[in-house]
């Protein structure tokens, strides 16, 4: 049950919205139905399937709301659950930015799903599971990863009219590879929405290459170096900066967005003229739901364009203080790039540095979005365009917003991550400090 369609969310969100005597009453319908395997030392330690599905309300009495949720759905309990949702209404104290539900909206028609993916098994997993315990097992290495596929539905529906509706795949693979000693690791990261596009075989090569070319890492000095960011890494630092194209938190000061003395940063040139950054739930690449959980639509959206900042996003309460139209934001974030692949990157590189990928990164400054963190998994020194040796990891104290600005190249995105991400050649990026972890 925990997969409904369309006709049969709609059945149960309208029998729970007859139930309601609320001002306002909204109703979301969410399930899923997917499995996972995780191994470790070249062996499958946990493997499990999942189905869930639950049913939230929330009621509304003038500008007081509560909120209750269930997972039965016999009559007693729709009953029941709409019940508690207006009594804890009723206790609650008034929001000073409620917004009234939305009318209907028109939404297209979502490309999330894939037959594939929804129809992958135990055996399915197993056998992709398998090729990648293969690579570690010739090659004498250990490996460690998680394997997870899911099947989502996800809907609501209030008493002004308004239904959505949305069914999605997923499937996620990753895996760290590492030599007997423990002195080379090497990691990869995939997911997406067609099965098809998995290959945990060519993955797994490419972690087990990555755990042997990184054992016996040299120590250089830390400073500024170009830096070759594969896309997990410029993913790892970008994801941090896609939250900060939020409206509201740029009006009050509060982000890298803010300008000082008051107003925001849209408009300015703030990157340089090679970045271009859009958001389509309709890419074909990284797919969406066309709707966000108020209900708005979401279109394509161009973030940034030649590195000026052209949209903000705005929630329906901070669009109206403003008087502008909201902006919602989307998942389906795509980084422009060019034609150039990871090794054209690298062969044009005099001297620098390649990154595998980033880990453990904290804010150090949110109103320049300074971050800190490690290089980790396979970090390389770059010489006359060619990989020469692995290098120490190192500590890192840099801005996404300033490496924006030192963009060199782009290559051709790839889904990792918080999205469509180039890998990147970027210069001048500031390492501060040596780190003996592999």
């Amino acid at each position: 049950m925990a997969i409904l369609s369309k006709e049969e969310a709609q059945a149960i969100l309208k029998k729970v919205l007859s139930f309601s005597k609320a001002d306002f009453c909204e109703v979301s319908l969410n399930g899923s139905d997917g499995g996972n395997i995780r191994y470790a030392r070249n062996a499958v330690s946990t493997a499990g399937q999942i189905s869930v599905m639950s049913l939230g309300v929330s009621s509304t009495f003038g500008k007081k709301t509560g909120s209750a949720t269930i997972n039965e759905f016999d009559d007693a309990s729709l009953q029941k659950v709409v019940k508690r949702a207006e009594e804890l209404a009723m206790l609650a104290p008034e929001n000073p930015e409620f917004m009234p539900p939305l009318g209907p909206q028109t939404f297209p028609e979502s490309t999330t799903y894939n037959a594939n993916t929804a129809a992958m098994t135990p055996d399915t997993r197993a056998e992709m599971v398998g090729k990648s315990l293969s690579v570690s097992k010739a090659a004498n290495l250990d490996a460690a990863g998680f394997l997870e596929n899911s099947t989502r539905f996800n809907s609501i529906m209030n008493s002004k009219g308004l239904f959505a509706y949305n069914k999605g795949t997923n499937v996620s693979f990753s895996v760290t590879v590492r030599n007997k000693q423990g002195t080379g690791s090497g990691y990869v990261e995939q997911d997406f929405n067609d099965l098809s596009k998995m290959d945990t075989l060519a993955l797994s090569k490419i972690a087990a290459s990555k755990a042997n070319g990184s054992a016996g890492a040299k120590a250089i000095e830390p400073g500024k170096y170009t830096v070759i960011l594969e896309p997990l890494a410029a993913s790892d630092m970008l994801g941090n900066m896609f939250r900060g194209f939020d409206a509201r938190s740029a009006d009050e000061g509060r982000s890298f967005m803010s300008k000082k003395g008051g107003g925001t940063r849209l408009g300015e040139q703030l990157f340089s003229e090679n970045v271009n950054i859009y958001s389509d739930p309709l890419n074909l690449d990284i797919p969406s739901a066309p709707w966000n959980g108020d209900g708005l639509p979401i279109k394509r959206t161009q973030w940034v364009k030649d590195g000026v900042v052209k949209n903000l996003s705005y929630s329906r309460y901070w669009a109206a203080q403003k008087g502008v139209e909201p902006v919602p934001f989307s998942r389906s974030i795509v980084v422009e790039g060019g034609t150039q692949s990871l090794e054209d990157l690298i062969k044009s590189t005099e001297r620098g540095i390649l990154v595998t990928r980033f880990w453990y990164i904290r804010s150090v400054d949110p109103q320049t979005l300074l971050l800190t963190g490690l290089t980790r998994d396979g970090t390389f020194y770059i010489e006359n365009g060619e990989i020469k040796f692995p290098i120490k990891n190192f500590r890192f104290n840099e801005s996404p917003v300033i490496m924006l600005n030192n963009v060199e190249a782009l290559g051709k995105p790839v889904r990792t991550g918080s999205g469509m991400i180039p890998p990147m050649k970027i210069r001048d990026f500031t390492f501060t400090s040596l780190s003996d972890a592999i």
